[in-house]
């Protein structure tokens, strides 16, 4: 399951998945970050909580990139106490 978690003014969304554990026995979450284009979509994908990259597509820039790891970063808590939630409650 993917929660919507905000869209930024170029298109790009930001979605994150629910906890799941890996081959680690880590509890990981996705956060994914996806723009449209007229050639369908840029894609990046952040896993919590190593933040490693594990798909990078399309033409987001490295200064793009940087920013997406920086909200991560930033956020990593929120979207672990809202993907036990159930994602975000909106009005």
């Amino acid at each position: 399951m993917m929660y919507p978690y905000v869209k930024y003014s170029d298109g790009t969304q930001v979605v994150f998945s629910n906890i799941y554990i890996d081959d680690e026995e880590r509890e990981c979450i996705d956060v994914h970050f996806e723009r449209p284009t007229e050639d369908g979509f840029d894609s990046v994908r952040i896993k919590l909580p190593t933040y490693e990259i594990t798909i990078w597509e399309g033409n987001y820039t490295e200064e793009e990139i940087a920013f997406f790891k920086e909200v991560v970063e930033n956020s990593s808590d929120l979207f672990y106490k809202y993907a036990k939630e159930g994602g975000l409650k909106f009005a």
